[in-house]
């Protein structure tokens, strides 16, 4: 029996679960916005005293690793590195992209065998970061990132059927008029769905090293110019 605490900031949405052999015995979420830096600690707080209390040691902290927003995945991995050397914890990685899928593996109606699932995470205008995956999520298209545009999917379009789903897919809808082209509705990372990839990723010996994990930021973090209070240019 594993028991796994998973720990979701990569969006807008900051979440904590708790998973043990399977099933997800607690989670915490905040919807709200990106308070992640705010309301995270208290979150593994409730998560932690949840495990205590019921007597399930903790074998691994499970990160969803990217691509995302830079600062909500430093926010979590800080998080769940301290929680690695407090509590001398394995770490395991979630990828974000893979983990987009999971609800829509589990949760939805049967998917025809042929069929692709295309996550997808807002990167600002009309760039995506994404990939594609079979139903098994072995990779079709390895995660990158994309600007959406006329014809950009049609070769894969023609042959399988494709849902696209995640914070990036609703703008595209206009762009990605194929008949063989699908899209999936409220689909967000979420603590909660991360457990089947940490759970295999633990078993299978795939875990990270501590010091030197970094995220997979896909693309490097360009500082914004802060505005003056006073106008100034």
């Amino acid at each position: 029996m594993a028991n796994i605490l998973h720990i979701e900031t990569s969006g807008e949405t900051c979440s904590v679960a708790l998973s043990s052999d399977g099933l997800c015995l607690t989670e915490e979420i905040d919807t709200h916005g990106r308070a992640h830096a705010a309301v995270l600690p208290g979150f593994v707080r409730e998560v932690l005293s949840f495990a205590d209390s019921h007597a399930l040691p903790l074998d691994a902290v499970a990160i969803s690793s990217g691509p995302g927003s830079y600062t909500g995945l430093r926010i979590g991995l800080s998080m769940a590195k301290g929680l690695c050397y407090a509590r001398d914890l394995k770490l395991l990685a979630v990828p974000t992209l893979q983990l987009l899928c999971t609800p829509v593996l589990l949760q939805h109606d049967p998917l025809p065998d042929d069929a692709l699932l295309c996550p997808m995470i807002d990167a600002r205008r009309m760039e995506v970061y994404t990939a594609l995956y079979d139903r098994a999520l072995h990779p079709v298209e390895d995660v990158h990132a994309c600007v959406v545009e006329p014809g950009w999917m049609d070769t894969h379009l023609t042959q399988h059927p494709i849902y696209f789903l995640g914070s990036g897919a609703g703008k595209c809808r206009d762009i990605l008029t194929h008949p063989n082209a699908h899209f999936l509705d409220n689909i967000r990372p979420l603590a909660r769905h991360m457990f089947p990839l940490a759970e295999l990723a633990l078993a299978r010996g795939r875990t990270e090293d501590v010091a030197y994990f970094t995220p997979f930021y896909l693309k490097d973090f360009v500082p914004g110019r802060a505005k003056d209070p006073f106008g100034r240019k």
